[in-house]
Formats: C-alpha cells, structure tokens, sequence
C-alpha cells in the first residue's frame, strides 16, 4: 500500500513538472499519450477487485473490479508448464456496470454480475468464444435467484425473468442487506446486514423464522467496528458469520455461537474448507482457522487488503484457490500454503 501510494505521489510530480517545464521549452501541451499513460497508471494503483466466480467447467475465472469491468482468465492456459506472462492475463475484459461489480454468480450456463442497482446475466459460452452480449440487464427486483435491496431480499425466477409469488420480497431488514447464503438441506435463506442482524428465512413460505442479532452477544461484540455483517456462509448446521462483530461459528440448531476467531480488522468473506474456514478482509493474508477456534496460519497475498476468495470445486485438474483484493492482481494458490502466482487486469 505505501509503495502504491509512494509511486502515485512521484507520477503527480513527474506531471506537475512536465507541465512546467515542457510548455516553456517547446510551447507544446502535454502529449496524449504521456496523459493516457498517467491515467492508466493511476487507474490501476487504485483498482480494487470485489468479486470473482469460476465457469461451470471450471476452466475459467471471471472478476469483476471497481471500475465496472469483469475480466475472463483462462486456468488452463495460466496453469500450463508452457505458461507465459501473457497467459495471465484476461482473454476477455469489458464493461459489464457504469459501477463497481460486487459480486458475480455461475449457475450452469450463465454468469450473473450485480453493480450499483442492477444485475445482469451473460451467457457463459459465448464468454469463452470472446462475444460479449448481455442476455437482460434490469434492476433487482424482476431478475434473480436472491437479490439484496434496501432492508429486503428479492427472490425471482431466472428462466421466467418473474417474481415467483407475492411472497418473493422478504422483508424485515432495518438497513441494507450485504450477504445471501442458502442452507438448502433445511429450505433456508440466511441474510445478514448493515442493521446487525442475521436473519433465517423459510423459503417455501417467504416468513422470517429466526433473527439473531450478532452484536448482543458479548463474545462476539467490537464496538469499534460496528454491528454490520459482511459475510455469511453456512454447511448444514453450521454458520459462519463476521464483519463488525468478530468472525464466529455458530450452531444454527442451537443458535448459539460455538467458536469466536481471533482475527484483527473486519472480515469480508469466508468459506469452510475440509476441516478448516478459509477467511479474508482487511490485512494482506488468508486466514487458515481451525473449527476450535485456533488461528492456524495466515498465508500472505499481493494485496494489501482483500476482498474475495474462491475456491474452484468445478475441475479437478484446475482445482485452486483465487484471493483479490486492493490491487489489479489476483493471487492464485495451487497449494493452500504458499501463493504460486498472480493474474492480473
């Protein structure tokens, strides 16, 4: 991050200069191409990646940045003993959202992007052959699996492109909601948000059936933070759920929390692992935690805070896991122990 911030600091001055010293030379204005290289630069010292989701085949990953872009990298090409820097770089990038790209959803044949308000879908195949052709962009409430709105879910129709039912806006959210996670077995939706709470919800009925309110719990509670969730995962009977409060399991049976993380900084997103949980959020490492509680490891990323990580679960031949962050790189870990290279925008 300082040498980011040290480098951005030496191109404004490097500007400054040549816009003093250049027009009295050579009564010319800056060059286009000294402009278009600034720009450049700068766009990538402050470029973010907030959301990444691999192909059904599993052989490639899309990420999307702040700047509403989503790139396509192919892992068969970045993990072949004939790979070259070329290969890790995207084969497809371009503007999916006029803002950022939060979060991107495979389902078997489409990727599914969310930005600022609206969410859009692509068609997977013709993202492999390079055709960019979005199948609908609208805003939330008429075109997804779960959608987050304003103190509410929407849960719509895919194929239909419809509300399923009057109950498909489930409310009772105070706040924003940040984070969707579907306990399938037990026909649950979880969801958490800016108001602290981690609501469960029965998706047959659109009812709300149990809220628990993470901050109230002592173990659980940092004033400093907040009481907003960022992140929810769930496995069967287990939850996993930080942000404000501290990265906690918890028994969803008992609604009680099990195992209270000893991790600095909010956590943003999270997954259970084998027999570990998998986190990331401010700070420059993944976290490997142990079910217990225990902090394992923490192994370093090329960002100095992280956004998303991803396991791919769809290829056995490109199985990794990927980590972004605050950086136009995405790490990309073949082993869980040490980073074996970086993609980048």
């Amino acid at each position: 991050m300082y040498y980011n911030i040290c480098l951005l600091y030496i191109l404004r001055l490097l500007y400054i200069l040549y816009n003093i010293i250049c027009p009295p030379l050579f009564s010319l204005p800056p060059s286009p191409v000294v402009v278009v290289v600034v720009v450049v630069v700068v766009q990538l010292l402050h470029m973010s990646v907030f959301s990444q989701s691999f192909s059904p085949c599993g052989r490639f990953l899309a990420a999307g940045n702040n700047y509403g872009e989503i790139a396509v990298f192919s892992l068969s090409a970045a993990l072949s003993p004939d790979a070259t820097a070329l290969s890790q770089k995207p084969v497809l990038r371009f503007p999916a959202h006029e803002g950022p790209v939060y979060s991107l959803l495979s389902t078997d044949c489409q990727l599914l992007s969310s930005g600022n308000g609206e969410i859009s879908c692509w068609s997977w195949s013709e993202l492999i052959k390079k055709n960019v052709k979005s199948l609908w962009t609208k805003r939330p409430k008429y075109n997804t699996v779960f959608s987050a709105l304003l103190g509410a879910l929407s849960m719509n129709d895919l194929d239909l492109n419809l509300c399923l039912c009057p109950q498909s806006v489930l409310q009772g959210h105070t706040d924003y909601v940040h984070c969707v996670s579907v306990r399938d077995r037990e026909a649950e939706i979880l969801s958490g948000g800016e108001d602290g709470a981690v609501r469960m919800w029965d998706s047959r009925t659109g009812q709300s059936v149990h809220c628990i309110e993470v901050h109230k719990y002592e173990s659980c509670a940092r004033p400093q933070f907040g009481k907003w969730i960022s992140c929810l995962t769930t496995d069967s009977d287990w939850m996993l759920c930080g942000g404000g409060p501290s990265l906690s399991l918890w028994h969803l049976r008992s609604l009680s929390p099990t195992s209270v993380f000893p991790l600095k900084g909010v956590q943003r997103q999270t997954t259970f692992y084998q027999d570990m949980i998998l986190a990331v959020g401010e700070g420059p490492a993944v976290s490997h935690c142990l079910l217990g509680g225990e902090v394992k490891a923490q192994i370093p990323c090329t960002p100095q805070s992280l956004n998303t990580l991803q396991l791919n679960t769809s290829s056995t031949e490109h199985r990794v896991l990927t980590v972004g962050g605050s950086s136009d790189h995405i790490d990309v870990f073949t082993n869980l122990s040490y980073r074996t290279f970086s993609l980048s925008f």
